[in-house]
């Protein structure tokens, strides 16, 4: 593993734990094992490192999920419901702490600086664009109803999940996620 990507990850560690704003470069540096001059090597300063993290933590929610919606032994359908339960079941795994890094870096950062808005809301418009490619495919294969608009329904799916991590969080339990699941894929998808 290179440098900038042990920083990135041990970074993804502590900021996945406590938030962009409470964690400190050293404690990164000292996650990572490298000395400071490393880290200025590979970014400018802490707001750099963070814009860099919010695509290192794009990048791995899309080689997860990339995975699911290639198993071609689910309908489409379920492959979109499989996202959302692997992810529900390894956010309860470890104790509803954590959750969706964009969706936390999008609460805490969204509003305190516009370079991160703008990055975070890249993020998101790219994860709304997948999901509404997938649903798309389902709708093609007849799995969901063709006058269900399509990127309509991904936003709001979208920001459904993120409400239903972030109550997860605050109730430590799985029945945001079984309403989320009952409404989605047993209601607006049926």
């Amino acid at each position: 593993m290179d440098v900038k990507t042990k920083i990135l990850k041990a970074g993804a560690k502590i900021v996945l734990e406590k938030g962009f704003f409470d964690t400190g470069l050293a404690e990164v540096l000292a996650a990572a094992k490298i000395p400071k001059g490393s880290f200025y090597f590979y970014f400018k300063n802490k707001e750099d490192f963070g814009l860099h993290l919010i695509d290192y933590f794009a990048e791995r929610l899309m080689a997860s999920t990339s995975k699911i919606y290639r198993d071609e032994s689910l309908p489409y359908i379920e492959r979109i419901r499989s996202v959302y339960g692997r992810q529900a079941e390894a956010f309860s795994k470890g104790d509803y702490k954590g959750g969706c890094p964009i969706g936390n870096l999008a609460i805490e950062m969204g509003d305190r600086n516009d370079r991160f808005r703008t990055k975070l809301n890249q993020v998101l418009e790219t994860m709304k664009k997948r999901l509404a490619g997938h649903l798309a495919r389902a709708q093609e294969l007849g799995q969901i109803k063709t006058r269900i608009d399509i990127n309509q329904c991904a936003n709001f799916i979208i920001s459904s999940w993120e409400g239903a991590l972030m109550q997860m969080k605050v109730q430590k339990s799985k029945s945001p996620h079984e309403i989320f699941d009952k409404m989605i894929f047993g209601q607006l998808l049926r």
